[in-house]
C-alpha cells in the first residue's frame, strides 16, 4: 500500500469520551464499533498520541507558566488545575500510562486492530525524556552533561535535578527557548544511542511504527549545531554514523515492516527519507495551502516521485491550528480534497471530520464540547469513501497542467489537477482553490473512447457528456465555483 491513511487520537483526552459513571475508561473500554467505523472511512493507521508513562512532580514545576495559563484560558474556559496532567512527551519511561491502560490491554488492542487492517503507530520521543524520568538517577550519562558556568548563565536551559550531583540540559529546538519539563538525550554519547535504539527495538511488540517527534534534532550537524559549546567542553567527539542509519537498520533486521514517521521541518525531510525514514511531514504543502498560492502549490508538487511518495501529507495535527480556523470552512473542503488525493501518506486528526475549532494544548486532560458541523462531516465521509479506492492506494499519480479556457482568461492559474492511472481506470481530481469561480481546459486521455465521452463526478455524483474529439484537441472545458472540486471517474 503505497498511499495509506493515518489517523491521530489524542489518547489521553479522547478517553474521556469513553468513561461511564464511576469508572475511568482505559483502552479495553472503546467498543470495537469505533474502530471498525474508521476502518470503513479508510483508515489504514491509528496513531495513538500520548499513551507512555509521564511523570507526576513535573505538573506542579512546570506546567503553570504564564504562557500555558494563557493557553489553557484560550482552549479551555473553565480549566481547573486538575485539568492540567502534564505533556506526554515528557515521558518518564517507555511504559503503558496507567490513565491509558495496561500493557496488556495494549497488546490485545493492536491484535484486534491488524485483524481489521489496521495498523497502530505510537509516539518516539528521541530527543528527551522527562525532567522528572526515573533514568535520571538509573543512567545519568544517557543525558547531555553541563557545567556550573552554564548552569549560572542561563538556569532556563541548565538545570541540577534535587539530589542529582549533575548539571543537564534541558530538551530543546534551537530556534525556541528549551522545554523545561524535559532532559535532553545525549546523541554524541555511544551509550545513549545503543540505549535508545534498544528501546526501539523493544516498541515492535507494542506497534506497528512510530511517530518520531522532531526526528531532525537527532540528526549530527543538528545536535552539534544546537550543542556545540557543551559538546566541545565535554569533548563528545561527532559519531561516524547518523543516529537514525543505526537505528532503523536494528530495528529492520528485527522486525522488516515496522514504519518510521518523522515529524520534520527546515528542510531536512529528503535527508531522512534517505535515512530510512518511510514518511516525513510535508509542512511545505501545509503552509502554501494555508496562503492558497496555487502556482507554489503546483511546483512543490513538481517534487521527484519518490520524495512525493514518503511525503506525509496534513491540514491540522495536536501541533497545529484546526483546519478549519487556519483556512475556513470552504477553502478547508477543497484542501482536504488535495491532501487526500496526491500519494504519500494521508494523514487526519481526531476532530477533523466534525470541523473541531480548538487546539488542545498537550498538557492538557480535558477538552471542550463542540458542536459538530454535519456539513462538513458529511463531505469527509464522502470524500473518504472515494480515496479509500485501491486506485488511490496503489495506483500512479501524474500531475496535469489545466490551460486557459481562452485567451485572456488567467483563471486557469487558481486550478490544480492530477490524474491517477489504474489498469484501465482513471481518476481525474481538479481543485478550484481559489475565492472565486474559474476556467480552464485540461487535456487528459481519451485514447479508444467513444465521441460521446462519457464521465462521472464522484464528489457530486453527476453525469456528463462531452466530444472526445473537443477534449482530445482543445482540451476539456473545467468550470468551478469557488473551493469547488471533481473527481471524475472514467
Amino acid at each position: 500500500m503505497n498511499n495509506p491513511a493515518l489517523y491521530e487520537i489524542n489518547t489521553r483526552v479522547w478517553l474521556r469520551n469513553f468513561d461511564s459513571e464511576g469508572n475511568k475508561a482505559t483502552l479495553k473500554d472503546v467498543p470495537i464499533s469505533y474502530w471498525e467505523a474508521l476502518k470503513k472511512l479508510g483508515m489504514d493507521y491509528v496513531w495513538l498520541m500520548g499513551i507512555w508513562q509521564t511523570n507526576k512532580e513535573t505538573v506542579p514545576k512546570y506546567c503553570f507558566e504564564d504562557f500555558l495559563i494563557r493557553e489553557y484560558q484560550t482552549a479551555l474556559k473553565d480549566w481547573k488545575r486538575e485539568d492540567v496532567i502534564g505533556s506526554p512527551y515528557s515521558i518518564d519511561f517507555y511504559e503503558v500510562n496507567d490513565s491509558v491502560g495496561t500493557e496488556k490491554e495494549l497488546i490485545e488492542l493492536k491484535k484486534y486492530l491488524n485483524s481489521i487492517g489496521i495498523k497502530l503507530i505510537l509516539d518516539f520521543v528521541p530527543n528527551h525524556f522527562s525532567a522528572n524520568s526515573r533514568l535520571i538517577k538509573e543512567q545519568p550519562n544517557l543525558f547531555l552533561q553541563a557545567n556550573e558556568k552554564y548552569h549560572s548563565s542561563d538556569p532556563y536551559t541548565y538545570f541540577k535535578p534535587e539530589g542529582s550531583e549533575y548539571i543537564f540540559a534541558h530538551g530543546r529546538d534551537p530556534f525556541f527557548p528549551a522545554w523545561q519539563d524535559t532532559i535532553q538525550v545525549n546523541y554524541f554519547c555511544e551509550e545513549a544511542r545503543k540505549f535508545m535504539s534498544d528501546i526501539l527495538v523493544n516498541l515492535t511488540n507494542y506497534c506497528d511504527g512510530v511517530r518520531c517527534d522532531m526526528a531532525m534534532l537527532a540528526l549530527n550537524n543538528v545536535f552539534d549545531n544546537t550543542w556545540g559549546a557543551i559538546l566541545d567542553d565535554g569533548k563528545c567527539n561527532t559519531p561516524s554514523t547518523e543516529f537514525w542509519q543505526m537505528a532503523i537498520e536494528k530495528v529492520n533486521k528485527h522486525n522488516g515492516d515496522f514504519i518510521f514517521i518523522a515529524e520534520a521541518y527546515w528542510n531536512l525531510e529528503w535527508d531522512l527519507q534517505q535515512l530510512g525514514f518511510d514518511y516525513t511531514y510535508d509542512k511545505t504543502l501545509t503552509d502554501r495551502l494555508i496562503e492558497g498560492y496555487v502556482p507554489q502549490i503546483a511546483a512543490h508538487l513538481l517534487a521527484e516521485s519518490n520524495y512525493q511518495n514518503h511525503s506525509l501529507r496534513f491540514l491540522e495535527n495536536h501541533d497545529e491550528t484546526r483546519a478549519i480556523k487556519s483556512l475556513g470552512k470552504e477553502k478547508s473542503k477543497a484542501a482536504a480534497v488535495i491532501i487526500s488525493t496526491l500519494n504519500g501518506m494521508r494523514f487526519y486528526n481526531d476532530g477533523q471530520f466534525q470541523a473541531k475549532k480548538v487546539k488542545i494544548p498537550v498538557q492538557l486532560g480535558r477538552e471542550p464540547e463542540e458542536k459538530i458541523d454535519s456539513e462538513v462531516y458529511d463531505f469527509y465521509t464522502n470524500l473518504l469513501s472515494i480515496t479509500k479506492d485501491k486506485i488511490f492506494k496503489i495506483g500512479v499519480w501524474r500531475l496535469l497542467r489545466p490551460i486557459a479556457a481562452w485567451e485572456g482568461n488567467y483563471s486557469y492559474k487558481n486550478i490544480l489537477a492530477w490524474e491517477w492511472r489504474l489498469e484501465n481506470q482513471r481518476r481525474i481530481v481538479i481543485i478550484n482553490y481559489a475565492n472565486q469561480t474559474s476556467q480552464c481546459r485540461l487535456k487528459i486521455d481519451v485514447e479508444g473512447q467513444s465521441e460521446e465521452f462519457k464521465i462521472f463526478d464522484l464528489l457530486s455524483g453527476e453525469k456528463y457528456i462531452r466530444s472526445a474529439e473537443e477534449i482530445y484537441g482543445l482540451g476539456i472545458y473545467i468550470e468551478l465555483k469557488n473551493y469547488k472540486s471533481h473527481i471524475f471517474c472514467y
